[in-house]
């Protein structure tokens, strides 16, 4: 294929961002289609006995099996790499897998983990299956460098954060953290499920190996789920594929598909959703039954500087807290804004076009121990909102409605 033509191109070429998203890892097939097609095919045949052989013993590419690689999963690796700057990528079924494969692929009985306090519920939550095998999780503040630093142990394998994290919208200072993970020799995960690499790009700061939910942002319009791995071709293809063959946590062929065609818009949705998302926010931030807006671009955020240093844009997610006399009263007036919603979706998920809006005490985090969601800062009278591509002034006049009523 000629060099110059985009629909080869993976990660480290000339073309831009956006040229990458809407036509990088696509090679076209001989019957010459538009699009990308979807390889609805559980097995590939090869030529002979030889080339079997050979492609089973890694010594000739091409597919064999889709549960390890499939040509629509590869474009989907492929142009998400490109965008992430990353050497290689493996998609997984679902976020979860995604960060399940990396503490597979890393860790084993007797290991540590350092991971940052504010991460999503069921990460924590997957991170205590994992004490079960003897792999022990240390939670640290995600804006404090020193607490990572002397959390470490000599059995440490990985450094785990979000940023920004879920719910608080907390940053973390990826290339301090990066810094402290390289002089141990140890590998900083980045979960980006939040900006996407349309708003923030890990590597580039520093990391060692990023996760996505794809089911979020990455989709975009809430119809599939999906994740993914990325990082150095030697980790891909030494650590993590082998997790990926035998575990089995595959991303079907119409998944990526549906992937790969929202990776197109990626950019565009990103910066709507950040807009949109500034606006409530400010409008939050000036009402009276508000105690506290959490918002990266807010002035008010406590990382306002850092976000803006390491991140294009604010994303989506707004976490705010109500005010009330007591937990029971902060808790009562959230569950008021959520039953008043009429426009928003009251629903945990987040990345749609459509606004969502829920209540992390009782949902996403809803598991933890009430000490260890007061610990991580998630209280009883706190919400959070993922601002959608819709008017943002209806989203304000839906939340209205809970507020004063």
């Amino acid at each position: 294929m000629d060099d110059r033509d985009p629909h080869a191109h993976g990660a480290g070429d000339e073309y831009g961002f956006d040229t990458l998203a809407v036509r990088g890892g696509f090679e076209r097939t001989p019957f010459g289609e538009h699009t990308e097609p979807v390889f609805l095919a559980s097995s590939f045949v090869h030529d002979s006995a030889a080339h079997a052989a050979a492609r089973f013993a890694g010594e000739a590419d091409g597919f064999i099996y889709s549960r390890f690689g499939n040509p629509t999963v590869r474009v989907f690796e492929q142009r998400l790499a490109a965008l992430e700057g990353a050497e290689d990528c493996r998609a997984t079924a679902s976020g979860m897998s995604a960060i399940m494969s990396v503490l597979v692929s890393l860790t084993r009985s007797g290991d540590h983990v350092v991971c940052s306090q504010g991460v999503f519920g069921t990460t924590i939550q997957l991170f205590a299956l994992f004490e079960r095998y003897g792999v022990e999780t240390t939670y640290v503040a995600l804006d404090d460098p020193d607490a990572w630093r002397a959390a470490i142990r000599p059995n440490t394998k990985l450094l785990f954060l979000e940023t920004p994290s879920n719910p608080l919208t907390e940053v973390g200072d990826v290339r301090a953290l990066a810094q402290i993970a390289r002089a141990r020799g140890i590998p900083l995960v980045v979960d980006n499920c939040f900006c996407t690499p349309a708003l923030q790009r890990p590597l580039e700061l520093g990391a060692d190996i990023v996760v996505h939910s794809a089911t979020k942002y990455l989709d975009g319009q809430g119809r599939v789920l999906g994740g993914a791995v990325l990082g150095s071709r030697d980790y891909v293809s030494q650590a993590l594929q082998p997790v990926i063959r035998y575990c089995g946590p595959t991303l079907s062929a119409f998944n990526a598909w549906v992937l790969a065609k929202g990776l197109e818009t990626l950019s565009v949705r990103m910066r709507r959703h950040s807009e949109n998302a500034l606006e409530v926010a400010r409008w939050l931030e000036a009402r009276p039954e508000v105690e506290r807006v959490r918002y990266p671009w807010l002035e008010s955020h406590p990382q306002h500087a850092l976000a803006r240093a390491q991140q294009g844009g604010g994303g989506a997610v707004i976490a705010f807290d109500l005010k009330g006399a007591d937990d029971a009263a902060r808790k009562a007036a959230a569950w008021r804004v959520v039953d008043g919603c009429r426009l928003l979706s009251i629903t945990a998920n987040l990345g749609d076009v459509k606004s969502t809006i829920t209540h992390p005490a009782s949902t996403t985090h809803g598991r933890m121990p009430a000490d260890a969601r007061r610990g991580a800062g998630i209280g009883e009278g706190m919400l959070r909102v993922a601002v959608g591509l819709e008017d943002p002034k209806d989203v304000c006049a839906d939340l209205l409605r809970g507020l004063t009523g």
